[in-house]
């Protein structure tokens, strides 16, 4: 049995194992997008490339035959470079969003997709445990917000974005209506004191952020009534007290302690504020940046002077977050700021790395085609509008806005909100999380813009069975068409073209249920980049957290 060195480490492996064989045995991870075991190698990605001492070139692990004597290299800046070059080059040519844009466009990044869905099947408790997973106050937002999240609908410039504001808002107004309103779960208790100064959007949303984390808040404001601007900024057509009300009272459910008409006007109330809590966040907007200076933070033109990764001002343990640090904002981006910072906060008193509110690398498309957009629109299923009014005087929300609360007429009712869930396109990824091109990319700091050029024409097929094929998404690593090989009786799948120019596809103008028959889930399971997935996972069912790498 032949006995080779990797990284300075001895190994035996079997006469006929490969230098890949080898690495595993030892917990070497060398990455590979293209290999499968049980399937024959075809060093098509490179991404598992290796220095092998006397040869000139780097050799792919995967496909290179373990000699007796032979020395390898696995975790050099030689071999970095060449694995992050070669997933360059396969971005390069990658068409697909591991996060749909309206995720991304959304500045306290809710997964939208997900919440969509589930409306769609008509699991409203589910979706509104998916908006309070990362919105605070959101029949408050629904009411008030931008949109963002529609500007980036990619559906806006076919028919008119998902009204995905209203939706939001139809299932928080109908769980605040609800005789059991949904209860986050809280971590144990940490033990460690926060004190957050102002009770409006911002500090709220730190509030129930950092509650949900274990820790004791206490909510401080100088007025007799929570809210800040919510109170101020808005009629009570638009935004009524009593739903102020009841999302703040929702946020109090979870051991929030709520002082109001308490003024921290003075540097000597502050650093008495700072002595009995472990952590201090200011959340008074405006108030704040006047106040900044005479507590000894450092202000500057917009505001409180922070770090911008973490919101940490020049004093330890105190940190500032929302129009205290930027000036006039969204109320969207002050909920996104509190979220941020109870993240930062938490990091700081557990003394674990702060979690980022979106994964370090994800690859977005950009803006597609018409005839990609009408495309995606008949490959989801999603071609139907809701049967609501065609007047479309005050754009999609005239339609279905929310229903007055806690009870009255619903301008939305729940069958509309499912027809109008379902005409979302699914941008969105549903094997991000297991996609390992997206992992290595991450781990190897590679750069989906370092080539440019004309990347491969999108293609999307849809089968009987629920399999869908996503051209874009395809590395050309032929492994389905491995699977597919195995069954005479199926038409298979086949590189087709040339050169730069091949891609995988069904031979003589076929059918995806012609390829790939009862093999279509086995060939799924292969598929490195989620080109190929079920119907299910292309609409994009993520698991809760992803791995990294």
């Amino acid at each position: 049995m032949p006995t080779i060195t990797i990284d300075n480490r001895r190994v035996e492996v079997p006469t006929g194992a490969t230098i890949l064989d080898a690495a595993r045995r030892l917990g070497i991870d060398v990455p590979t997008l293209c290999h499968r075991d049980g399937y024959e190698p075809s060093a098509s990605c490179l991404v598992c490339v290796v220095k092998v001492r006397g040869r000139q070139r780097l050799v792919p692990a995967c496909a290179t035959v373990a000699m007796d004597g032979m020395e390898v290299e696995s975790e050099t800046p030689e071999v970095h470079h060449a694995r992050r070059t070669a997933l360059e080059l396969l971005l390069s040519d990658h068409q697909g969003d591991c996060l749909a844009p309206c995720q991304l466009a959304c500045p306290a990044h809710m997964d939208v997709p997900l919440m969509l869905r589930q409306i769609r099947d008509g699991q409203f408790r589910q979706a509104i445990v998916t908006i309070k997973n990362d919105i605070a106050l959101p029949a408050v937002l629904g009411r008030v917000c931008g949109k963002p999240c529609e500007k980036g609908c990619r559906r806006a410039a076919a028919d008119g974005p998902v009204a995905v504001c209203a939706l939001k808002a139809r299932m928080a107004e109908l769980d605040l209506a609800s005789d059991e309103p949904y209860r986050p779960s809280c971590r144990a208790d940490s033990g460690k004191r926060v004190a957050i100064v102002g009770a409006g959007p911002c500090g709220l949303a730190a509030a129930y952020h950092l509650a949900r984390a274990g820790h004791r808040v206490t909510l401080i404001d100088r007025q007799s009534k929570a809210g800040g601007r919510l109170r101020r900024e808005f009629d009570a057509a638009t935004l009524p007290d009593e739903l102020i009300d009841a999302e703040i009272a929702q946020i109090v459910r979870l051991d929030v302690v709520l002082r109001l008409d308490v003024n921290v006007g003075d540097r000597a109330s502050f650093d008495r504020l700072r002595a009995d809590h472990d952590a201090v966040l200011v959340a008074c907007g405006a108030e704040g940046r006047q106040l900044g200076q005479a507590w000894g933070l450092t202000v500057g033109p917009r505001g409180i002077e922070v770090d911008k990764k973490n919101y940490r001002t020049c004093i330890d343990s105190v940190y500032a977050a929302g129009d205290a640090i930027r000036g006039p904002a969204p109320v969207v981006r002050d909920v996104a700021d509190g979220k941020e910072a109870a993240a930062s906060i938490d990091a700081f008193l557990t003394g674990t790395p702060a979690a980022g509110t979106l994964p370090l690398f994800t690859v977005r498309s950009g803006r597609l085609p018409a005839e990609q957009v009408a495309r995606l629109i008949e490959i989801t299923g999603a071609a139907g509008v809701s049967p609501v009014p065609s007047s479309r005087q005050n754009g999609r929300d005239a339609c279905i806005a929310p229903p007055e609360h806690p009870s009255g007429p619903a301008a939305l009712l729940l069958e509309q909100a499912r027809h109008e869930a379902a005409r979302c396109l699914h941008c969105d990824c549903g094997g991000r999380g297991a996609c390992r091109l997206r992992i290595y990319a991450q781990q190897y700091d590679a750069r989906p813009a370092r080539f440019q050029g004309t990347r491969r024409v999108r293609t999307l097929l849809r089968g009987a069975s629920g399999v869908v094929f996503d051209s874009g998404k395809c590395i050309d690593c032929g492994l389905c068409i491995q699977v597919a090989a195995r069954r005479r009786d199926l038409l298979g799948l086949t590189f087709i073209g040339r050169g730069f120019d091949v891609r995988v596809g069904v031979p003589m103008d076929g059918s995806l249920d012609e390829a790939l028959g009862d093999l279509a889930a086995e060939c799924v399971a292969v598929c490195p980049t989620a080109a190929l997935s079920m119907e299910t996972e292309a609409a994009g069912k993520p698991p809760q957290t992803e791995p990294r790498p």
